[in-house]
């Protein structure tokens, strides 16, 4: 059998936990090839022109995750040497009631506590509360657990140190705190309907919605973490990131190939002895596995077709993981800035637009269903606020994200829009719910039909098409409900499948669908080139 090329380590998929990895070993002194699929490096990181002069993020947008990660830190000398930057502004996230009420949030706790508890004393003294236990006394514990292999001896050294401080009985509510609802948390915590709205579409950020477990970890957590640390964004766009570590996997002898699907992990020897000794693409070519194969993939994509002869019980809790809900997304390139009915809000990176709490589990709900919601939850993302390079000079950009929706189609709860026989996506309902959008960002901007320069929308089936790990449009790649993620994510261990490792021993599997889960973190990425090469 002839190789191509052998590099010490593969990576199948190009997304950002593949391209920080393979940046890592490569910086470490290993041979890296990346390999994607499609024709382009990136995985959910896509700027693209869609109107002249306006640089869209078609997936993924803010980056306060990469930028306080452990990744970012080893490589950032060599990423600014390369011109790329972050940047970001003095306002973090905001919310919106059709209506017109809405609160806008500075980058700054302190000052989030005062206007929330102006708005109905105690609620933001609630907020500093969670926001001092989790950055303080849970911080060890929280933090340790998403930042290591969870299979390593750090986890159980981590989890006797805090037997020791907390006993069993604290270890115990510090789960009951962590397993919490949001809505349970909030009613007992929060005075003001308002603070509730403010906070509750946070949970939707990892698939989940006000009413699941975990949901007030996470809505707490990832609010207070955006206050406290901004939304950050790559000047230029997020393409900038994909192409500085590119070039910096290449000027350490690395290379990243595109248009190259790999069709399977060729492997030899029998059992415990079993590696793999490269890669074979649907075009023929062969690429050596000198050290590692890592597969940046869901985990049907793993134990279907790379590692197709796998023991059953793998395969057969891989085909049983699930995926959320589907995403979508509409960009507006504007003529001028929004005419917000609060012009404070002008400054806020990120506002999310809802009735209520109560409005949030609704559209879970009917999108859980099936169902089209009437009153979507919208994630309104201004990234010219941040960096005004991304428009034309006076231009501006709506970046809408909704979380809440079906991935197949039963109906529409609002009675309005068709639903195809086979409840599949198409170019119809995708416009007709982008109309609905428009129509209810009006409400708050009403000037806005006057101002759009060009609309884009992408359904859950597009962003799917995009991007072979988003089944059935979901963003996250997998539930993040309790029992699929920690050590649970993607499945419970077995027959030599757990966390990161496979039954084969130099091939590792990471990505959004594995711990710690999603989003522009770079997490898994780290741990696994820590487990190849250490630092």
């Amino acid at each position: 059998m002839k190789y191509t090329a052998d590099p010490q380590a593969i990576f199948v998929g190009s997304g950002i936990n593949s391209l920080v990895s393979a940046a890592l070993l490569a910086t470490r002194g290993l041979r890296v090839l990346v390999l994607e699929r499609n024709g382009r490096p990136g995985g959910c990181i896509r700027t693209e022109e869609l109107f002249p002069g306006y640089r869209h993020e078609i997936m993924s947008s803010w980056y306060p995750l990469f930028v306080g990660s452990p990744g970012h830190a080893e490589l950032r000398p060599a990423l600014e040497a390369l011109g790329l930057e972050f940047v970001s502004c003095d306002y973090a996230t905001g919310w919106v009631h059709p209506d017109g009420r809405s609160i806008a949030l500075r980058q700054d706790l302190a000052d989030a506590a005062r206007r929330l508890d102006a708005l109905a004393p105690g609620d933001g003294q609630a907020l500093a509360a969670a926001a001092a236990r989790l950055f303080g006394e849970d911080a060890a514990l929280t933090f340790g657990l998403l930042g290591q292999n969870l299979y390593g001896r750090g986890v159980l050294r981590l989890l006797f140190s805090e037997w020791r401080k907390r006993g069993m009985d604290g270890l115990a509510a510090y789960a009951a705190g962590a397993l919490e609802s949001f809505r349970r948390w909030s009613e007992r915590s929060l005075a003001a309907d308002e603070t509730r709205a403010l906070m509750a579409p946070w949970t939707l950020h990892s698939g989940l919605g006000p009413d699941d477990a975990t949901s007030a970890l996470i809505g707490k957590l990832t609010l207070a973490a955006v206050v406290g640390a901004g939304m950050p964004v790559v000047k230029g766009g997020g393409s900038r990131l994909v192409e500085a570590l590119v070039s910096l996997i290449e000027a350490r002898g690395g290379q990243v190939l595109t248009d190259a699907q790999v069709e399977e992990v060729e492997l030899a020897g029998q059992g415990r002895r079993r590696r793999a000794t490269g890669v074979r693409l649907a075009d023929g070519r062969r690429f050596a596995a000198g050290r590692a194969v890592v597969c940046s993939v869901t985990p049907q994509q793993l134990y279907g077709r790379l590692l197709p002869h796998m023991p059953g019980l793998v395969r057969e809790r891989a085909e049983a993981y699930r995926y959320g809900r589907g995403d979508m997304q509409v960009h507006f390139a504007l003529d001028a800035p929004p005419a917000w009915r609060d012009p404070e809000l002008l400054r806020v990176p990120l506002v999310h637009l809802t009735e209520s709490l109560e409005q949030v589990c609704l559209s879970v709900t009917e999108a859980s269903n099936g169902w089209l919601p009437a009153r979507p939850t919208l994630g309104i993302g201004q990234p010219v606020a941040v960096d005004a390079s991304r428009a034309p000079p006076g231009g501006w950009i709506l970046w809408i994200q909704m979380q809440e929706l079906p991935t197949r189609l039963k109906g529409d709860a609002a009675g309005r829009i068709a639903i195809p026989a086979d409840g599949r996506w198409n170019e119809a309902v995708r416009e007709a719910y982008a109309d609905r959008v428009q129509a209810r960002l009006e409400q708050v901007m009403p000037d806005l039909r006057a101002r759009i320069v060009g609309r884009r929308a992408y359904s859950p089936a597009d962003l799917e098409a995009l991007n072979c790990n988003l089944v059935g449009g979901d963003p996250y790649s997998g539930s993040c409900a309790p029992d699929q993620f920690f050590w649970l994510r993607p499945f419970a261990g077995g027959q030599g499948a757990r966390g990161h490792r496979t039954p084969v021993a130099n091939v590792y599997h990471i990505g959004a669908s594995t711990h710690p889960g999603p989003g522009l973190g770079a997490g898994s990425g780290y741990l696994v080139a820590g487990m190849i090469q250490p630092r």
